[in-house]
């Protein structure tokens, strides 16, 4: 993606580069012209023109607990190519409300709506706040390419090195870090003061090194909450706290949207208030209470002014530099000879046949032409499947071979591997990616932990525009390798249910339908059967009225409790 992206942007074709990074542009510059002018639109041309796409999905915030997926139902407000105040601003929207919806972003030109957050919980993955606007417009280094530069600075770094690491990308020994404070004339050494004091949990310290009014009271609540008081100190001891960059850059915030006065949704109850007085006030920090539609400040605080680079942190714990997108590594290591090698593997590893512990001895099983091959002769096979059908354990091989077609059961460590770099494509819609996977032989009939097959899937590779035929490709290649078109994951829901209610597009479900799909079979949302027909209704997907229609007249039954 990062390779492709950057060839269109560097040959001008800033649509291009968005196609290969996943954006969908939603607006045309001519349309802008007529509504706006001509300056207004060639302004805009001008930022698009320099527009990374790739490298804004990079620093994209992403869930909590190691997921790789991005924070659903966020705005991030780039800029605004204009001074009236009826210009539209340019914005991009991460995934809508789908922990595991497509990864897909969509570019677009037009008001801000600046709505009322609110924390949505997930308990087998995250918690985040949904509808949250997040102001970029003053962290261009973020996503335009003039100012990628910045990065090193803007992280806490100097016009020499980033926080430790040495020019050239070699981490600083321990010894070489600061043991005392190094003062402000050394930026870089007084960022890894600051964090080593906050992750040796000395807060107080580290704010007062930075000149940060830290109001640490503890804020007492009302009692029908799980907690009655919000420590200050524990809550700011768990953030990855950016804290010798977090006052300029809210300052540099303020400039650009007129407020000094900014928030951080914390809990149900409780938020944290960052405020800046005059030049001669420094910034205070403190935990205020909180309810939903009375938010303390108008403005959230973006995560981009006050987290730490999640580079460095990755760096620091052995992450190769040449890992890292190719402007952030730049920008980080300026004297770091460039790397001869893609920035990550271009093409997925084909699979490697794995040794498992089976009767005793050590078998080997692989991949081999689109199935998982087990050395046991058809009769052991037949035998087994019988074994099983009538409730008998089966182990080596056969546990594996189950584990991986039933998404049940423990698979070796290398075998987890590959179904989850298989799934971890499909997840961020790399499509060619999944094929190259299958064309080396990975088995299609896997399916996940949450017993979702490829087909459940279909619609996180969707490009969203019809029709696309190596996903029409895709779909005849699963069907092929007999994988059931209703087929049920743990949810209960078929994959034309996960379809529609994974934003798939009309393409994807006139697809499903061709190929057999039954529109008479429910799904389960929290735990509770929804019908096609329920479901179609509560996403007011009225381009999907066509299958309504049908359910209608074919089975009204399903309709008559809704």
């Amino acid at each position: 993606m990062v390779d492709q992206a950057t060839e269109r942007r560097l040959a001008g074709d800033w649509r291009g580069a968005c196609a290969a990074a996943n954006v969908d542009v939603t607006f045309d510059l001519a349309g802008i012209a007529n509504a706006h002018g001509a300056a207004v639109a060639t302004a805009l041309e001008d930022d698009l023109c320099n527009f990374a796409p790739d490298l804004l999905r990079w620093h994209l915030p992403r869930l909590e607990r190691g997921r790789t997926t991005i924070v659903p139902d966020q705005v991030m407000v780039l800029g605004r190519p204009g001074e009236a105040s009826d210009t539209p601003y340019l914005y991009l929207q991460t995934p809508r409300w789908m922990v595991h919806g497509p990864q897909r972003l969509r570019l677009r030109v037009g008001p801000v709506d600046h709505q009322d957050t609110y924390l949505e919980t997930d308990w087998a993955y995250s918690a985040f706040w949904r509808d949250v606007v997040q102001d970029w417009s003053s962290s261009r280094h973020l996503w335009d390419v003039r100012h990628a530069d910045d990065l090193r600075e803007r992280c806490g770094g100097d016009k020499a090195r980033a926080p430790f690491f040495h020019g050239d990308g070699t981490p600083r020994r321990a010894e070489e870090l600061p043991a005392a404070d190094p003062g402000s004339a050394d930026p870089a050494s007084l960022t890894e003061w600051v964090t080593l004091l906050h992750e040796r949990g000395e807060v107080e310290a580290a704010f007062a090194a930075v000149g940060i009014d830290l109001d640490a009271a503890p804020l007492e609540v009302e009692p029908y909450h799980v907690v009655d008081r919000v420590d200050p100190l524990d809550v700011l001891a768990r953030m990855p706290l950016a804290l010798t960059r977090v006052e300029a850059e809210i300052r540099r915030l303020a400039a650009s949207v007129g407020t000094d006065r900014f928030w951080l949704p914390y809990r149900q109850y409780a938020a944290l208030l960052f405020e800046t007085g005059g030049s001669e006030v420094g910034l205070r920090v403190r935990v205020v209470p909180f309810e939903m539609g009375s938010e303390p400040a108008d403005t959230v605080l973006p995560e981009a002014c006050w987290r730490r680079l999640p580079d460095l942190d990755l760096l620091r714990d052995g992450f190769p530099p040449e890992r890292l997108h190719p402007l952030v590594r730049e920008a980080l290591f300026p004297s770091r000879a460039v790397p001869g090698v893609p920035v990550a593997p271009s093409d997925p590893e084909p699979p490697q046949p794995t040794r498992v512990r089976c009767r005793g001895e050590w078998h080997e099983v692989s991949f081999r032409d689109g199935a998982l091959h087990i050395p046991h002769s058809a009769q052991e096979q037949q035998r087994e499947s019988a074994m099983r059908a009538f409730g008998g354990a089966v182990a080596g091989c056969f546990a594996v071979r189950h584990a991986w077609t039933s998404g049940t059961g423990r698979l070796p460590k290398a075998l987890r591997d590959q179904r989850r770099e298989l799934f971890s494509r499909v997840q961020h819609g790399d499509l060619p990616g999944v094929l190259r996977l299958l064309d080396a032989g990975v088995d299609p009939r896997v399916r996940d932990g949450r017993r979702r097959t490829l087909l459940h899937l279909l619609h996180l590779l969707d490009p969203g525009v019809d029709p696309a035929h190596r996903l029409r490709h895709l779909l005849g290649r699963l069907l092929a390798a007999g994988l059931d078109i209703d087929a049920r994951d743990e949810d209960q829901r078929t994959p034309l249910f996960s379809a529609i209610c994974g934003d798939g597009s009309v393409a994807l479900v006139h697809a499903l339908l061709t190929a057999g799909a039954r529109i008479d079979l429910t799904g389960e949302i929290h735990g509770r059967p929804v019908s096609l027909h329920r479901l179609i209704d509560w996403l007011d997907r009225d381009d999907l009225d066509f299958i309504t229609d049908r359910i209608e007249r074919e089975h009204p039954e399903l309709t008559e409790e809704e």
